[in-house]
């Protein structure tokens, strides 16, 4: 495919582009913009366009992007409970930390166990329902965004990594399903994906500095 090829299929999809995915679009967005600030409105935005992309994805039969917004819209759920819980002291339970090589072994598991699921799944569907799935690289954007959103719940500075190779995968996969602003909307998230992780790499920093001062204070307060 020729750059004029690719171009005109982009002003072609564009005209073509409805109301609804603008919404789903600009309240993904906003989303990912509360997110990198560690704001809890990420959740309610967020549920905004995960009820409209469940539509979407069906209706373009990308059944494996489907299911990982319904699986965001429940996760949002549980998410926003999770952060917004605090402790006698007023302050949050969750705060950004770092995986331990152990734990990017559970990640690991736990992305190819929907990889596996979700392949096995539309390569199934695609010749009976789905004539229009792509099952290798559904599965993938659709596996490494369950994981991203898990370890984002918790609020894991790896979930960046893992929304970053989610941007990379959707942005051609929503261009070929003729999905052309959703695929430039991958692109932009993608950029903000890339500084959401340096600004929790701060912030995690700055949590770790916090909870020295806290320990030495404490490890040096006169005993009675």
């Amino acid at each position: 495919m020729s750059f004029h090829d690719i171009y005109q299929q982009f002003i072609d999809g564009m005209k073509q582009t409805g109301w609804l995915e603008y919404v789903a679009v600009f309240a993904g967005i906003g989303s990912v913009w509360f997110s990198r600030i560690e704001n809890i409105l990420v959740y309610p935005v967020g549920l905004i366009n995960t009820i409209i992309y469940i539509w979407l994805s069906i209706k373009g039969h990308l059944l494996g992007e489907a299911s990982v917004n319904f699986y965001y819209t429940v996760m949002s759920i549980y998410g926003w409970i999770l952060w917004a819980k605090k402790d006698q002291q007023r302050q949050h339970v969750v705060v950004i930390t770092k995986s331990s090589g152990k734990d990017w072994l559970k990640h690991v598991l736990f992305f190819a166990a929907f990889y596996i699921a979700i392949f096995s799944s539309l390569t199934y569907l695609k010749t009976k329902f789905a004539p229009g799935a792509i099952p290798w690289a559904d599965a993938f954007a659709s596996a490494t965004a369950y994981t991203g959103m898990w370890l984002m719940t918790k609020k894991k500075v790896e979930s960046w990594y893992w929304w970053i190779a989610t941007n990379i995968a959707s942005i051609p996969l929503y261009f070929v399903k003729q999905y052309v602003f959703t695929s430039v909307y991958y692109l932009v998230l993608l950029i903000m994906a890339v500084f959401g992780l340096f600004e929790w790499l701060k912030r995690e920093r700055q949590e770790k500095e916090k909870g020295d001062e806290y320990f030495t204070t404490f490890s040096n307060a006169p005993s009675h």
